[in-house]
C-alpha cells in the first residue's frame, strides 16, 4: 500500500510552484496547571493578504508536525494538541493552483487520499485535540478543525465556509462525512449545499458557534488566551462539552431530500457537485467515517477530472484575480483625484448611483433634475436608504449623519457641478437627450472634469461628438441593482484619453466594482449577448414553440432565472429599446419582435401573472400575441440559442469589443449572474462543441477551463 508520504511527495512533484504552509510546533503550559500543550500554527510566511492554503507540500509539513506531537503524546510529554493559524487567517483550504495542474485521475485520487490520511492522524492522537479558529477558514481549513476533538472560534472571524460545491467540488477532506455527524444533516446541508450555492455565502464567527461547529466563542482581542483557558477547563473536567443527539431516522432523509430540492432550483441537475455531496451525506447516515472518507476520495477524483470543476476554478480566478487587474486599463498613475461627484437625474437609477458614490468615495455628491420636486425625491431616497443602513446596524449614527451631509441637490447645474471632478448622467436613454445634457455640462464644468454616461446601449462616441472636449467622456455602465451586481462596463469612446480612462478605473476601484474595459460598440458586452440569447428565445416562441418548452430547453444551463423571468426583471420596454438599437446596428442577426412590441404597448411587465399562489401565463398577454406554426423540441431550442450566442461572441472578439474571451466571461458572471459552474459562458460552449461547430475554433486554449492534455 502506498504511504501518505509517498502520495504527497508525488503530489509535490506535480506542483513545484506551491507556496508551502509550514506547521510550527511550540509548547505552552496551560492555565490551571492543566499540563503542557503542543500548539501547531499554520503559516505560509506571508501576511493575511496571502491566505494559508494546503497543497501536497503543505500537507507533508503538517504530517511532520504530527510525527513530533504524536511521539510527545506517546511519551506523555503533552496532554493535548491544538491547531491555529497566523494572524487573521486560520487556513482557506486546498491550493486550487495545484488542482488546475492535475492531468490524471490517479493523481487527483492521491491528493484526496493524502489529505485524508494526514487529517485523520489528528483524530487518532492519543490526547485530546483542539482547533482554535482564529480567522478566516474555508474548505480544507474548516475540515482540519473538524478532525479535532474540540473547536473554539473567534467572534471576529469574517468568513467561514465549505465553498467546494460553489466551485464544482465536494468538501473532500472530511466535510461531507464529519459535519452531518457533528451538527446534524439539516445544518450540514445548509452549510455544504445551500450556502455554497448561494453565491458562496460566508458564515461569521457567531454563526459557526450557533450552528454547533465550534464549542465555544471568544472575542478576538484575547482569543488565544481564552481558548487556552477553556481548553484547560475541558481537560480538567471543569467544562463539559455537550452536543446535540443526531436524528438518524426520517429527519436525515428529509434533510438530504431538501438539499436536492435546493440543488434542483439552482442548477436543475446541470452540475454534479451538489448531488455528489448529498450522496455522501446520505451514505454516512448508517456507515462509519471511513466509508464516507472513501466516498469523498472517489467524488473528488471524479470532479477534479471534470470540465465543470476546471470551469469553476477558471471563474473563481477571473473574479479573484483578473477583476483586480483590468485588461487594457491605462497606467493608474494617470488618474486624476475626484473630490466631488455630480449626478444628472434624480430618478431611481440616479439615486442609487448617488448613494453608492457617497458611501464608497465619501465625497460630496450633488444631484440635479428638471424640477425641485424630483431633486427632493431623489435626495430623500438616498437619505432614506442611509437610515435603513443605520437601523440594520450596518453603519453608526455619526457615519449616517456624515453620509447624509454629503448628498444634496441643486436645480442649477452651474452651481451644482462647477467644481465637480466627475459627473455621471443617468437620464432617459435617448441620444438627443444625452447630447443636450453633455452640452449643458460642458458649459459649466472645468475642462478636466470627467463626463460619464450610464448608457446601456447607445454610442458613447456619438454622445460626445458635439463637445469641445470629447476626450474626457467615458461610458460608465452599471447593472441593476447597483448595490448588488459587481460589474461596471467602462467604455472607451474614439477620443477618450488615457487620463480620463485611468480616472474612471480608479473611481471604479473605490466603488468596489469589477471594471472591464469595453469598446464603444452597440450594447457593449452583457446586453449584446443577453439580447442575442433573448432574441433566439423570443424567436422560438414567436414561431410557435410553447413558452413552457422554451423555458425547459435552457434548464441545462443552470441559469439563476428563466429567460421569461429575466425579461420581466429587465423590463420589456428596456429590452425592446436595446433590441431596436441592436437590430439597427446588426439587422442580419437581431430582430425586433412584434410580440415584444405588443407587450410593451399594452403596458405589460411580462408573460406571467400570479394566480392562486402559482405563476401562470397571463391570458390577456396570450390574447395579444400571435404565433407561427413551427414547433421546436427542447433540444432544438437549446441548440438554436447556444449557436446564436457562440456566433455573437465570436464576432465580438473579432471586433475587439473586449481584449479576450476571459473578459466576456467575467462580464457575464458579474453582470448577468451567469453560473460559476459553467465558467461563465465560453468554457461551456467549448465543452459542448458549439464553439467549433459555429466558429470553427474554441474560444479558449485546451487546458484553460478544461483538463490539461497529458
Amino acid at each position: 500500500m502506498t504511504s501518505t508520504t509517498e502520495l504527497l511527495t508525488r503530489g509535490a512533484e506535480l506542483f513545484p510552484g506551491e507556496v508551502v504552509t509550514t506547521a510550527h510546533v511550540r509548547h505552552l503550559d496551560l492555565p490551571l496547571q492543566a499540563g503542557r500543550l503542543a500548539l501547531i500554527t499554520l503559516d505560509n510566511g506571508f501576511d493575511h493578504t496571502k491566505p494559508t492554503t494546503f497543497g501536497p507540500g503543505s500537507l507533508l509539513k503538517l504530517s511532520e508536525a504530527l510525527d513530533q506531537v504524536e511521539a510527545e503524546a506517546a511519551e506523555q510529554k503533552i496532554v493535548a494538541v491544538a491547531v491555529t493559524g497566523k494572524p487573521f487567517i486560520f487556513a482557506v483550504g486546498a491550493d486550487l493552483k495545484g488542482v488546475e495542474l492535475l492531468k490524471e485521475r490517479e493523481d487527483a485520487l492521491a491528493i484526496g487520499k493524502g489529505g485524508h490520511e494526514v487529517f485523520k492522524r489528528i483524530a487518532a492522537l492519543p490526547v485530546p485535540s483542539f482547533a482554535f479558529y482564529n480567522g478566516a477558514a474555508m474548505g480544507g481549513g474548516v475540515e482540519v478543525g473538524l478532525h479535532c476533538t474540540y473547536r473554539t472560534v473567534s467572534a471576529g472571524v469574517p468568513a467561514f465556509s465549505l465553498p467546494e460545491v460553489f466551485l464544482g467540488l465536494v468538501p473532500g477532506w472530511g466535510g461531507c462525512t464529519i459535519l452531518p455527524n457533528l451538527i446534524g444533516p439539516a445544518k450540514a446541508v445548509k452549510v455544504i449545499v445551500e450556502n455554497s450555492m448561494s453565491q458562496n455565502k460566508q458564515l461569521k464567527g457567531k454563526d459557526v458557534f450557533e450552528l454547533g461547529i465550534a464549542d465555544a466563542m471568544f472575542e478576538p482581542a484575547d482569543f488565544l488566551e481564552q481558548s487556552l483557558l477553556w481548553a484547560a477547563k475541558v481537560l480538567k473536567g471543569e467544562t463539559v462539552v455537550e452536543r446535540e443527539e443526531i436524528d438518524r431516522g426520517k429527519a436525515w432523509d428529509d434533510a438530504v431530500a431538501w438539499g436536492r430540492m435546493v440543488a434542483d432550483a439552482k442548477v436543475h441537475g446541470a452540475a454534479p457537485a451538489a448531488y455528489k455531496a448529498l450522496d455522501i451525506i446520505q451514505q454516512v447516515k448508517d456507515q462509519d467515517l471511513q466509508a464516507g472518507f472513501d466516498a469523498e476520495d472517489v467524488a473528488l477524483a471524479d470532479l477534479i477530472m471534470s470540465g465543470e470543476l476546471r470551469s469553476g476554478i477558471y471563474a473563481f480566478n477571473l473574479v479573484q484575480r483578473r477583476a483586480k487587474r483590468p485588461f487594457g486599463a491605462p497606467d493608474k498613475s494617470l488618474a486624476r483625484p475626484v473630490s466631488k461627484v455630480g449626478v444628472v437625474g434624480a430618478g431611481l437609477m440616479a439615486s442609487q448611483l448617488a448613494l453608492l458614490f457617497a458611501r464608497r468615495l465619501e465625497v460630496p455628491v450633488v444631484l440635479t433634475d428638471i424640477d425641485q420636486e424630483r431633486i427632493d425625491k431623489g435626495v430623500g431616497y438616498v437619505h432614506g436608504e442611509i437610515e435603513k443602513l443605520l437601523e440594520k446596524g450596518r453603519i453608526g449614527k455619526d457615519k449616517a449623519n456624515k453620509l447624509k451631509g454629503l448628498v444634496s441637490g441643486h436645480l442649477d447645474k452651474a452651481v451644482a457641478f462647477g467644481d465637480a471632478d466627475f459627473v455621471i448622467e443617468a437620464v432617459f436613454e435617448e441620444m438627443g437627450v444625452k447630447q443636450n445634457v453633455f452640452a449643458e455640462l460642458e458649459a459649466v464644468v472645468s475642462p478636466t472634469t470627467i463626463l460619464a454616461t450610464n448608457t446601456s446601449s447607445l454610442s458613447v462616441t456619438e454622445m460626445a461628438s458635439k463637445l469641445q472636449h470629447p476626450e474626457r467622456v467615458v461610458g460608465f455602465h452599471f447593472f441593476n441593482p447597483v448595490a448588488i451586481l459587481p460589474l461596471l462596463e467602462i467604455v472607451r469612446a474614439e477620443k477618450t484619453d488615457d487620463a480620463s480612462l485611468a480616472t474612471a478605473f480608479a473611481v471604479a476601484k473605490k466603488l468596489k466594482k469589477t471594471a472591464v474595459l469595453v469598446k464603444d460598440a452597440p450594447a457593449f458586452v452583457v446586453n449584446r449577448i443577453l439580447l442575442r440569447f433573448m432574441d433566439a428565445i423570443q424567436g422560438a416562441i414567436d414561431e410557435g414553440t410553447p413558452i413552457e418548452t422554451v423555458e425547459k430547453a435552457v434548464l441545462p444551463l443552470g441559469l439563476p432565472m428563466s429567460p421569461i423571468v429575466l425579461l420581466e426583471l429587465v423590463g420589456p420596454a428596456i429590452a425592446l429599446h436595446v433590441s431596436e438599437t441592436l437590430a439597427a446596428a446588426f439587422p442580419d442577426r437581431y430582430t425586433v419582435s412584434e410580440n415584444l412590441t405588443k407587450l410593451v404597448k399594452a403596458g405589460k411587465r411580462g408573460f406571467y401573472i400570479w394566480q392562486d399562489g402559482q405563476q401562470v401565463i397571463d391570458p390577456e398577454v396570450l390574447a395579444l400575441l400571435s404565433f407561427g406554426d413551427t414547433v421546436l423540441t427542447e433540444e432544438q431550442v437549446l441548440a438554436k440559442v447556444l449557436e446564436a450566442v457562440a456566433q455573437e461572441i465570436g464576432l465580438m472578439l473579432d471586433e475587439g469589443v473586449v481584449g479576450e474571451a476571459q473578459d466576456i466571461d467575467l462580464c457575464m458572471i458579474t453582470g448577468a449572474g451567469w453560473p460559476f459552474h459553467l465558467g461563465g459562458l465560453t468554457p461551456y460552449l467549448d465543452r459542448e462543441g458549439v464553439s467549433e461547430r459555429v466558429n470553427g475554433k474554441r474560444f479558449l486554449a485546451p487546458g484553460v477551463a478544461s483538463v490539461p492534455t497529458a
